[in-house]
């Protein structure tokens, strides 16, 4: 098969010809129409990750028809259109047993703990436990944009922050995370301040529902949501992952406000500075999110299916595979709006 390929931690990755995939006794080999590239496979590239072991294809975005079964596979047959969370369940540890599979203790993840979806072919394991069943009127491109930015936003906003209507929510980043946070967010009836440093993101925020926006270039970030809150939001989100997002995002909040760490801190940033004496003080809530379980997907597919939630406005470049190597390496440039997706092998 073809595929994206590294061998070492931050070189440029390349084109390679690699073995295809065999799947697993209780897996499945999917044969990938379209797969997202996003700033945790950008995060793997450069040795953030622990769990990948070189050398190594990334890419876990991803979606679409299997092309060989495992014996062991019961729900599941040859042919059939899926998608997988990036965070994959055991189905056995307790986690899993309390419904958490995307805090599985024996997680699988394509494009970290296994071999990615930038290539012709990807092996998912576990298959009976994560796969999810596409709509037949889901194109497979909306699919990978779903990925691991609109689910876990979805799980974010619903059912870590639980936003009720009416409540004001801060997002704090106005990448693909931010820009799925804000669709949901105002779905479920919320009021959303978008920050970003670029007038284009922020543009693009308002077109998907934010009532405000704060350029993060103009000064004091927390003054800013706070006003125009009046007083503070309710919830906020930090959807880049950064030491500033994060701090600006916590101190954005009223009393009794909820945060949510969505975007990764990894490397340097893993441990930033938190406005605790405004935690205690302020009795705040916070919260991290990682992934969407395979049977969340339902509630979020339908309303995709209604038109209440529309995935496709968020989808940005389509390209090939072959220019997945330099769109990967210029992930941390932050260039450009919505999500690239690869729908050409």
């Amino acid at each position: 098969m073809k595929a994206v390929f590294y061998e070492i931690f931050g070189e440029p990755p390349h084109m390679a010809n690699l073995p295809d995939p065999s799947p697993a006794p209780e897996g499945v080999v999917i044969k990938v129409e379209a797969s997202g590239l996003c700033r945790s496979d950008w995060h793997g590239w450069q040795g953030h990750d622990p769990d990948i072991v070189l050398p190594h294809v990334p890419g876990h975005e991803l979606a679409g028809t299997i092309a060989a079964v495992g014996a062991g596979v019961r729900r599941w047959r040859v042919g059939d259109r899926v998608t997988v969370p990036f965070v994959g369940g055991c189905g056995r540890c307790p986690e899993c047993h309390s419904g958490n599979h995307q805090v599985c203790e024996y997680q699988f993840q394509p494009g970290f703990t296994a071999w990615g979806s930038f290539a012709e072919f990807v092996a998912v394991d576990y298959a009976d436990t994560n796969l999810v069943r596409l709509p037949d009127a889901l194109d497979f491109v909306t699919a990978a944009s779903l990925g691991c930015r609109f689910v876990t936003s979805f799980r974010a906003v619903v059912d870590q922050a639980r936003v009720m209507p009416g409540e004001w929510v801060a997002v704090h980043g106005c990448g693909g995370v931010g820009l799925s946070a804000i669709m949901i967010a105002r779905a479920m009836g919320a009021n959303v301040v978008a920050v970003d440093l670029t007038e284009e993101k922020l543009s693009f925020a308002r077109e998907l529902g934010a009532v405000a926006a704060v350029n993060g270039r103009a000064g004091d970030v927390p003054a800013a949501v706070r006003e125009v809150t009046g007083g503070g939001a309710q919830v906020s989100i930090d959807a880049l992952g950064h030491p500033s997002t994060c701090f600006n995002s916590i101190a954005s909040l009223r009393r009794r406000g909820r945060h949510v760490q969505v975007g990764l801190l990894l490397g340097e940033h893993a441990r930033p500075p938190i406005p605790m004496d405004r935690v205690i003080a302020h009795e705040l809530h916070i919260m991290g999110s990682h992934g969407m379980q395979a049977f969340r997907y339902a509630d979020m597919l339908a309303m995709v299916e209604t038109g209440t939630l529309a995935p496709q406005r968020l989808v940005g470049k389509r390209i090939a595979l072959d220019e997945a190597p330099a769109a990967l390496m210029a992930m941390d440039r932050f260039d450009g709006v919505g999500i690239s997706v690869i729908d050409r092998f």
